[in-house]
Formats: structure tokens, sequence, C-alpha cells
């Protein structure tokens, strides 16, 4: 009997010691750009200055593409893959690759010119 009276005593000074803090009472999350790092931290700083395609991502619409005037596709590097849907209801992509310095005609007749670009 003594023994049970010492365990339920025991237990009930160990609850008392310990404390649970609602979920409700954390911090949230700080801002991400504080934690972002690098390549990441780039990018969150371009879009906050205003630039939603930091990298060039998005797809551009062709123009005229004439040998004088044309498509400039933009690059921080001396080459870079690009894509043409030469017709509209194309099922698939002409790919090719640009040089810098060097003008490229695609298959479809359109041509393309690398243009120097600052990285992010």
């Amino acid at each position: 009997m003594a023994s049970i009276c010492g365990r339920m005593a025991l237990r009930a000074a160990a609850r008392q010691n310990v404390t649970y803090a609602p979920v409700r009472f954390c911090k949230m999350m700080n801002d991400p750009l504080e934690h972002a790092t690098g390549i990441e931290k780039r990018e969150l700083l371009a879009k906050a200055a205003g630039n939603e395609n930091p990298f060039d991502m998005k797809v551009f619409k062709r123009g005229a593409g004439t040998k004088e005037n044309p498509n400039l596709i933009p690059s921080a590097f001396d080459a870079r893959i690009v894509g043409c849907i030469c017709e509209e209801d194309q099922t698939y992509v002409q790919w090719m690759w640009l040089q810098k310095g060097n003008q490229k005609r695609c298959e479809c007749g359109h041509w393309f010119k690398l243009v120097e670009k600052a990285a992010v």
C-alpha cells in the first residue's frame, strides 16, 4: 500500500513540472527571403525588384525572323538551346543550338540570333 501511494505521489510531482505550449502561440515562419541563400536568394531578389522572369524561361512569341531582322534570344552564356514550333498545329518542337555571334535558320525559315544578357 505504501508503494502504491509513493508511485502516485511521484507521478503527480512529475506532471506538475511538465508544461506544454499550445500551437497557436508558436511564431510563424519568417519571410522566405531571410532563409534563402545562393541562386534561390538571387531569384527572390529579382522577383522583388519586378523581374518576373529572371532566368528567361518563359516562351517567346516568334517575330518576323528574317535574316536582316532575326528573333533575338537573350543568354548569359556563349550558347543556348532553342525550340521552335514551326507550325501552329505541330505536335513536336524543332530544337537547335544557337552560338553567340552566329545567326541560325530553323527548318521553317525563321532566323534566330543570340544576344548577350547580364547573368542573374
